[in-house]
């Protein structure tokens, strides 16, 4: 049977950007079937009272800049060369995640997410801005009109709530954030465990 993982997601997070792209050579090697779960970060954070780095670690000596360092060391290790830290941050995702509720309802949620991570992280699109918005995911082949009204749909706005609400009774306080079963696991530097944690209920 197919192990499937959980990927609690928001497209606001660059170390979910860096997760993502490893997740084709989990997959591979294990079988596994990940499926992700859009969800708001900031909703998240506020219903956890988690804070953003930036804001938790600020006045920690040499905190954020150590964290800058392991975001190069994963860099370099997986070869994400078309990474770029996104000179809007941070950007409010909540059209985005509305979008790709949309996009998940329509049966296209990865193309949209693939589009959607390119636009923040590797082309520094400023993505909560509406123009930007529809040229962007227009420019995917997506229809960045549409889209964008969809967001105002009732129904997707509840989904969005659900899954988040959903996420957070669950004991996720912040993405990414990965389940295989009952395990948990968060952040991009547990992809190692994560991938052993689904070979190992895979028997």
């Amino acid at each position: 049977m197919t192990q499937t993982v959980d990927f609690i997601f928001d497209f606001g997070s660059p170390n979910a950007y860096m997760a993502h792209k490893c997740i084709a050579g989990i997959a591979e090697r294990t079988g596994a079937e990940f499926r992700y779960i859009p969800c708001l970060l900031g909703g998240i954070h506020k219903s956890t009272n988690n804070q953003p780095p930036m804001i938790a670690f600020g006045d920690v000596k040499g905190k954020l800049e150590y964290g800058r360092l392991e975001m190069q060391r994963f860099i370099k290790k997986h070869e994400l060369t078309k990474f770029t830290f996104n000179s809007n941050f941070p950007v409010i995702t909540l059209m985005l995640m509305r979008g790709a509720i949309a996009a998940e309802q329509d049966g296209n949620l990865m193309d949209y997410i693939e589009a959607g991570l390119a636009c923040m992280w590797e082309e520094n699109k400023k993505m909560d801005d509406p123009e930007v918005f529809v040229a962007s995911l227009t420019e995917k082949g997506l229809n960045g009109e549409d889209i964008l009204k969809r967001t105002q749909d009732p129904d997707v706005k509840a989904k969005l709530i659900e899954n988040t609400t959903a996420a957070v009774e669950r004991g996720c306080f912040g993405i990414p954030t990965f389940y295989v079963g009952g395990e948990i696991f968060f952040g991009k530097d547990r992809l190692l465990d994560l991938e052993e944690e689904i070979l190992a209920q895979a028997g």
